[in-house]
């Protein structure tokens, strides 16, 4: 089976702040752009037959400040962080006041993404490296869309999203163990 390690951008405003940063571009803050520079030596010791990213900034950029040249990545819709609709650039807390017990996990999103489109689209870039038949993908993409695409190659039902925290500018790695989709590495 395919291993595939997945990297969250480094720190936006936004992340920083906890608001939700779907398809809002921002960049990367100075502490982004240094957690980008951290990753860069890890990931220079492996070699990845495919390297996808999300088409927004804070990804893409992470990706560059990693070592990896815009040429070899390819980017994919697929991989855009969940979109929020209405609560775009909202914090949790604050969606809460009027959605009590919201999370993106449990609770649609007015105007956004619903679960079962989340799971079509990042369905998707699961099919496409299982068929690809390669060693190691590498996929620069963003915290929700990550943890999802985490749950759903662990065949875990989306609403256990909150058991998987991702920090930004973390590393973390899926595959197999014992001849089933594993967590080899999170948030590291």
């Amino acid at each position: 089976m395919t291993e595939l390690y997945l990297v969250r951008h480094g720190q936006t405003e936004w992340s920083r702040d906890g608001r939700h940063t779907g398809s809002t571009d921002i960049e990367l803050t100075e502490q982004g752009r240094a957690e980008a520079e951290l990753l860069r030596p890890r990931l220079a010791e492996l070699s990845f037959d495919l390297v996808l990213s999300s088409p927004l900034r804070r990804a893409l950029d992470t990706a560059r400040i990693a070592g990896f040249d815009p040429d070899r990545v390819e980017v994919t819709e697929d991989l855009v962080e969940w979109g929020y609709g209405d609560y775009e650039g909202i914090t949790s807390a604050t969606i809460r006041e009027t959605d009590r017990g919201w999370t993106v996990w449990t609770h649609p999103s007015p105007g956004g993404e619903t679960a079962a489109q989340v799971t079509e689209r990042l369905g998707r870039v699961i099919e496409r490296i299982r068929a690809s038949g390669v060693e190691r993908v590498l996929c620069f993409g963003h915290g929700h869309a990550s943890r999802a695409l985490t749950l759903l190659w662990l065949g875990l039902d989306l609403t256990r999203g909150d058991s998987f925290p991702l920090e930004t500018g973390r590393l973390s790695v899926l595959g197999q163990h014992k001849e089933q989709p594993a967590l080899i590495a999170w948030n590291s």
